[in-house]
């Protein structure tokens, strides 16, 4: 159940990210056909970021130090970069417009998937 909430948390997110950051948008012939596409979308973003980033942070942990953290939002942005490659490669009508796009579209994605959790917690959370 942790898992669907997660999901629908981030696809929500990334429907936000849509309508607020101008080079990242969702194309869907019909209001279905673009909530299916966020939720396809927000899988791969997810599975994309739990593969990849920890990786990452392994393999450039000097450069999170030197930057102080700074470095993590190019991370990001990349990251959200090569979702849209595979979304684009899986034929699906989501479009991430270069470097900036991402940029500012993996912050307000982690924003709003942050505010979204402090409202909706995550049912496998222990307290």
């Amino acid at each position: 159940m942790g898992f669907l909430i997660r999901l629908a948390t981030t696809a929500v997110a990334l429907w936000i990210t849509t309508l607020i950051v101008p080079g990242v948008e969702v194309s869907g012939r019909s209001g279905a056909n673009t909530a299916l596409t966020l939720v396809a979308v927000a899988l791969i973003f997810g599975v994309v970021n739990a593969v990849l980033k920890p990786l990452i942070i392994i393999v450039g942990c000097v450069f999170y130090l030197l930057t102080l953290g700074l470095f993590a939002l190019v991370v990001n942005a990349l990251l959200f970069l090569l979702t849209d490659r595979i979304a684009r490669a899986l034929d699906l009508p989501f479009q991430v417009n270069g470097f900036w796009a991402a940029f500012w579209g993996a912050i307000v994605m982690a924003v709003v998937t942050w505010l979204i959790s402090i409202v909706v917690p995550d049912t496998g959370e222990r307290r």
